[in-house]
């Protein structure tokens, strides 16, 4: 489940690299950040057709068992540092690839707040969401994302807020 969650963001997050000539870098000091993100997650996991059809009666109660203990236990959160260069800013920020297989579209990209809209179709697959990122001032950024992704009779919405501050020039061996 994590690594539905952890896969969804990516994919929507990497939005924010497809286009360096067409999105605005922002207004941010460069160095370590920290980002902490909390996100919660509804519905079932997008598992391919013929994957679920390989699944045996009790790996499938075993999955959807593990889906509605981990929703019932709330939003989940995830802190992560990483060393946020020139290179990173002209590329849009945070987030480490691009995905091949979507669209994205950003809707606004000024040195303080970035939109951008995401479909994408992976493995017979479709995901598709938003994400907005705002500079508040250039030590401290926020955001927030809506992601969701269905492949055959499952479609499972993840929502998430950011938070991101800078901590110092130095990254030290942060990448």
């Amino acid at each position: 489940m994590k690594k539905a969650i952890l896969l969804a963001l990516a994919v929507l997050c990497a939005a924010v690299l497809w286009a360096a000539n067409t999105v605005q870098p922002l207004d941010v000091k460069l160095g370590l950040w920290e980002t902490t993100t909390v996100s919660q997650m509804s519905g079932m996991p997008p598992i391919p057709p013929e994957m679920l059809a390989r699944m045996t009666p009790e790996q499938k109660a075993k999955m959807e068992a593990m889906t509605k203990q981990r929703q019932a236990a709330g939003p989940q959160t995830h802190t992560t540092k990483k060393c946020v260069t020139k290179e990173d800013l002209g590329k849009g920020g945070w987030f480490d690839k691009d995905e091949q297989d979507c669209t994205k579209t950003v809707v606004t990209s000024t040195s303080r707040k970035l939109d951008v809209k995401l479909e994408c179709s992976k493995g017979g697959g479709k995901q598709s969401g938003t994400l907005n990122i705002e500079a508040t001032d250039s030590g401290n950024v926020k955001g927030t994302m809506q992601m969701s992704a269905t492949n055959g009779a499952n479609t499972m919405n993840v929502n998430s807020t950011m938070t991101s501050k800078w901590l110092g020039s130095s990254c030290g061996d942060v990448k």
